[in-house]
């Protein structure tokens, strides 16, 4: 979905709305993306899409500059027209995608633009709902599968009259602001996209990305490792097997990404060059001792469960 800057409408008229449409279509067979249901509102739209490669976010800057240029030029105006970045979530399949359709057409709904669907024309719910003749490129297949029985329009339309029960919750089953499914789903996505590199881009990952407690991350890696947080924090000299040991922890918590170097020294009571140090020192020893680096995958592994259930 996107908002229109300061809230203000992205369309003038039908033929904006139109020109929305069309250019819908081109973002479909230009970019090799499904468009499985849309709704156009006032000062926002929201669209489900399912891509085969990953390339929505170049899809979806294609789409928002040339319809704001399309737009602007016909309606004498210039500037941004949208407010920032597009705002995306992931769905998994099968139900979450039926019953997300029916959150996106029941908009108008809401919004108390019309009091019945079947009167608003600027959304795919009439060939969900009626079977109407649509563009050529919305695919209803996934969706209507979902429902069973002869009529599986009419089925629909029943969906979407009991989902008004339901909206209220979507949006609290969607974990982080980022992803719809279940929990295995979630779990999925979150260990194999989310938990390596931070995005500039999306700051909804980001908040993802530092939802772990620093102290509670720093308690659970020192548990994995075997290391005494109160002899560090001692100031006394550390023998050798616990220097390793504490050594190990820095380079844990270091490849979380989740804090600094800075804050990891903080944490152990050593300078921030004493983290580097040690950090830059494990790595060397890890290219020529097969056992440490063997050590660090298994310490390594535990963590990633703490950091994949603890959410």
């Amino acid at each position: 979905m996107s908002r229109g800057n300061a809230r203000r409408d992205i369309f003038c008229s039908d033929e904006d709305r139109h020109l929305f449409i069309v250019l819908l279509g081109d973002l479909s067979e230009r970019f090799d993306i499904q468009v499985h249901a849309y709704v156009l509102m006032g000062n926002h739209y929201h669209l489900l899409l399912k891509t085969r490669q990953a390339n929505l976010s170049k899809a979806m800057q294609w789409f928002g500059t040339t319809y704001t240029r399309k737009f602007n030029l016909k309606n004498s105006l210039d500037g941004h027209l949208f407010r920032g970045r597009f705002k995306s979530i992931i769905v998994e399949n099968d139900a979450y995608l039926l019953r997300l359709s029916c959150y996106i057409h029941r908009n108008p709904l809401r919004a108390d633009i019309v009091s019945r669907l079947a009167d608003y024309p600027w959304s795919s719910y009439p060939q969900y709902a009626y079977k109407k003749k649509g563009p050529p490129w919305l695919v209803t297949q996934a969706v209507l599968g979902q429902l069973h029985g002869n009529d599986r329009h009419r089925a629909y339309r029943e969906k979407v009259q009991q989902y008004a029960n339901e909206q209220s919750s979507i949006w609290e089953d969607v974990k982080h602001g980022l992803i719809y499914g279940s929990r295995n789903f979630v779990d999925d996505i979150i260990s194999r996209f989310l938990l390596n590199q931070k995005s500039e881009e999306l700051p909804q990952h980001n908040d993802l990305f530092r939802a772990v407690d620093p102290q509670q991350l720093l308690q659970n890696a020192a548990e994995i490792v075997g290391f005494d947080l109160q002899s560090a924090r001692s100031g006394k000299r550390l023998r050798k097997g616990e220097k390793e040991k504490r050594d190990l922890l820095i380079y844990l918590l270091c490849k979380t990404g989740r804090l600094s170097n800075q804050t990891i020294g903080g944490m152990l009571a050593i300078t921030y060059s004493a983290v580097s140090k040690s950090i830059s020192g494990l790595n060397d020893r890890m290219r020529v001792d097969k056992k440490l680096k063997d050590e660090y995958k298994v310490v390594d592994s535990q963590l990633s469960v703490f950091l994949r259930w603890g959410w």
